[in-house]
């Protein structure tokens, strides 16, 4: 029954360069390089959202990910995908920052 749980990746950037231009750039990134693997069934990548500023905010960061898989074999196969490697590769030098949070989601 374990095997029918999803998987939520949620990734925090924070950037070295904090310019809206540097914002879109990674948003454009994750959406060409981490959109569309195989078993993910909700995918989203944006920035802060500069309105919600509570106390409970956690706000070191810039771009958000938020996929979510069917199953752990299928995230675990995105982790060495090449378009997700390509795209570690090719942005990794802007990142100051970058904390993953994975959790069990479904029931």
């Amino acid at each position: 029954m374990d095997n029918l749980k999803q998987i939520a990746h949620n990734v925090y950037f924070t950037l070295k360069d904090k310019s809206p231009e540097a914002q879109q750039k990674l948003v454009e990134a994750c959406q060409k390089y981490l959109n569309g693997h195989p078993g993910c069934v909700f995918f989203a990548a944006g920035i802060l959202t500069d309105e919600l500023d509570r106390p409970v905010n956690d706000r070191e960061f810039q771009v958000a990910l938020h996929v979510v898989f069917d199953s752990l074999e299928s995230q675990n196969a995105y982790q060495v995908a090449p378009k997700h490697l390509q795209f570690i590769e090719e942005n990794k030098e802007g990142w100051e920052k970058v904390r993953v949070f994975d959790s069990t989601v479904g029931s």
